[in-house]
């Protein structure tokens, strides 16, 4: 089959606009009556008006005794007025209606008792603690107007004015079709063999229109067969299907058949947005009136999708309009370059640094699902930008309680192992307070050491984690801060001291024994970023052992954490890289240990008073972390906890 050919790229707003003009709504989604206790989440088709008022007499809004008010304006405190029972006042409970004739409630406090009589020491005035009829609503008058999202107190509303059905727009119907030879059924428990893949995109997506009041379900995969994918979605349609949902084929290779099926059954109206992710995104209208979607098969592109087009479409079938998020002023952790003509959807980790939210950009790859769930904020950079310079504030679109924000501590540095396990271990829930438990969620990014000692010079970050080690002084960190950050005052508390090596495959069977081996031809390299410490450490050895690193095969492809540097190796990617034995051991590899070195976790000064950096350093110190530390394998905890000198080195460890 030919290659599809991508139509000029559109705006996100002409997109949505096209697809508005050709839907009609009217017909594609109705109105059914609910039992008002059943509408919950659901949007009214009309203004709803009392049948009834409420309350429906005028009643006691407290204990005590109902009265006529002007007879009680005698009463003094130095001259109480004496009430006899059953002529002056009759007792009331709250709720109770008025009696005939009383105008005002006394509540029981105020009340003197002299035998079955009573005296009080203070007029009452005519509706003193009395609810008046209609005083909550009253019949006739408006409860709820036309499409409003029906709160759980809209509900009561409802119920207490007489309402006991509404009419509500119908719940759009949607149904998602994940196609590919390469995809797994996951409802199978499959183990993906090289090329393949397990399908995740159709329950994300459907989890995504739920929480938008949308009927959403999935279909187990369709092979790459125009046939077969036309026969999926005619059946959705005959089903009465709103909204059909093509999982991937949607770009230009020679097997996505989704434009071709939707020219099949409908009509395309859009095919390429003018976004990243999300351009491959395909929309159109079948000829029963049902939208037609071709989601892209990134997950991350195929989110995009969703939020900025086919769930804002599926709220204005309903009129639903209640769905903007809160946004935040962020300041960036570091540059996102962009290209002029498109908008781009960057993800973020977000917390509080001192008196300003940062934000700090997760990888942008559209297959990178990670990144969604790390993500608290996203941003979009318009189409006239060409990206925002680190330090420039930028509009975000929280994906999580401002609360959860409140709770974040961002680290930003190197990547290590243990990060996960700290991660883990703060969101148990630690003291932030006296009595209180709330978890910290910690925001981690690996930019390398060097990089976290820029985040923290820039404010951009409460902590680091870092491993520089020196060659002339033999110290750690410290000759690094003293040379880039030489005005902050910084402490720095050990996380662990590690083993840093080289990852080879399980058997090692290319026999590597140490460095001078990376100067061999047969042996492919894979290497760490710039400015990571790891880099540094491995540049160290290399002029050690005399290797020109331009003589290292591989030595220009970077990685950005251990654990990529391990899959690699795993996968056959590379021979060999440097990284810590943790990660080998994580993927059951071998590891030819070269170094030990002491990561530390940097903290300036005026944190250290901060609730969520003194439950981070209570848990480094506790032994039950240190000891799972340990259970990671290649770490030693000798001097986990403690507050580091410069000069220190490893003293005080156990050597090796």
């Amino acid at each position: 089959m030919e290659r599809n050919v991508y139509l000029k790229t559109i705006p996100m707003e002409t997109a949505l606009r096209r697809l508005k003009e050709a839907l009609d709504r009217e017909t594609l989604v109705g109105v059914e009556t609910l039992p008002s206790h059943k509408a919950l989440d659901r949007v009214t088709a009309g203004a709803v008006f009392a049948r009834s008022s409420s309350p429906t007499y005028h009643s006691s809004a407290m204990d005590g005794i109902a009265v006529r008010a002007r007879e009680t304006f005698g009463a003094r405190e130095d001259e109480p007025l004496r009430l006899e029972k059953d002529k002056d006042f009759v007792w009331v409970n709250t709720g109770n209606p008025l009696p005939q004739g009383m105008d005002a409630v006394i509540m029981v406090e105020n009340l003197i008792e002299v035998g079955e009589d009573l005296e009080i020491e203070a007029p009452a005035f005519p509706w003193q603690n009395v609810r008046r009829i209609g005083e909550d609503i009253v019949a006739t008058e408006l409860i709820i107007p036309r499409h409003r999202v029906l709160t759980e107190f809209d509900l009561a509303a409802l119920l207490t004015g007489g309402i006991f059905e509404v009419d509500v727009y119908e719940s759009v119907h949607m149904r998602v079709i994940p196609t590919g030879d390469e995809i797994l059924d996951f409802t199978l428990h499959p183990r993906p063999e090289p090329g393949q893949v397990i399908e995740s995109n159709s329950v994300m997506l459907c989890a995504m229109a739920q929480k938008r009041g949308v009927m959403a379900e999935r279909v187990p995969p369709v092979p790459d067969s125009l046939d077969a994918i036309e026969a999926a979605v005619r059946k959705a349609l005959d089903d009465g299907i709103q909204v059909v949902v093509i999982g991937a084929g949607s770009s230009a290779g020679s097997k996505d058949f989704t434009r071709a099926v939707m020219e099949r059954v409908g009509t395309v109206l859009v095919h390429g947005v003018a976004a990243m992710p999300g351009k491959p995104s395909l929309l159109g209208v079948a000829e029963n009136g049902a939208m037609l979607v071709g989601a892209p098969g990134y997950p991350v592109s195929s989110v995009i999708c969703f939020e900025k087009l086919v769930l804002p479409l599926c709220d204005w079938l309903v009129r639903r309009f209640d769905t903007q998020r809160e946004t935040l002023p962020v300041v960036l952790t570091r540059s996102v370059p962009s290209k002029l003509g498109r908008e781009e959807f960057v993800r973020m980790a977000v917390g509080r640094t001192g008196n300003a939210w940062v934000g700090t950009p997760l990888g942008r790859g559209a297959g990178m699902i990670s990144s969604l769930t790390k993500a608290q904020a996203m941003a979009c950079i318009p189409s006239y930008s060409e990206g925002v310079e680190a330090g420039k504030t930028i509009t975000a679109e929280l994906l999580v309680p401002r609360r959860i924000l409140e709770q974040t501590l961002v680290c930003v540095g190197s990547h290590d192992n243990t990060l996960d396990l700290l991660a883990d271990e703060l969101m148990e829930g630690r003291i932030l307070a006296e009595g209180d438990d709330s978890a910290i969620c910690l925001a981690s990014t690996h930019v390398g050491s060097m990089g976290g000692i820029m985040a923290l010079k820039n404010g951009s970050a409460m902590c680091a984690g870092a491993h520089l080690f020196d060659p002339e002084s033999g110290d750690f960190n410290f000759p690094f801060l003293r040379k880039y950050v030489p005005e902050m005052r910084i402490v720095a508390v050990n996380l662990a001291i590690r083993h840093q090596g080289l990852i080879v495959p399980k058997g090692n069977p290319k026999n590597i024994r140490g460095i001078h081996d990376l100067g061999r031809k047969d042996i492919c390299f894979i290497n760490r970023q710039r400015g990571a410490g790891t880099r540094i450490l491995c540049d160290y050895h290399l002029k050690e052992a005399g290797i020109d690193p331009s003589k290292v095969q591989g030595y220009g492809k970077e990685e950005f954490t251990h654990m990529a540097v391990a899959v690699n190796v795993l996968t056959g990617a590379a021979d060999c890289g440097m990284g810590i034995m943790a990660a080998a051991r994580a993927l059951d590899l071998d590891f030819v240990p070269l170094a030990r070195e002491r990561y530390d976790i940097l903290i300036p000064w005026q944190y250290m008073d901060d609730l969520k950096i003194k439950a981070l350093i209570n848990l480094i110190q506790s032994e039950e972390l240190q000891a799972k530390i340990e259970a990671q394998g290649g770490y030693e905890t000798t001097l986990t906890g403690q507050i580091m000198h410069e000069g220190y080195g490893l003293r005080g460890s156990l050597e090796k």
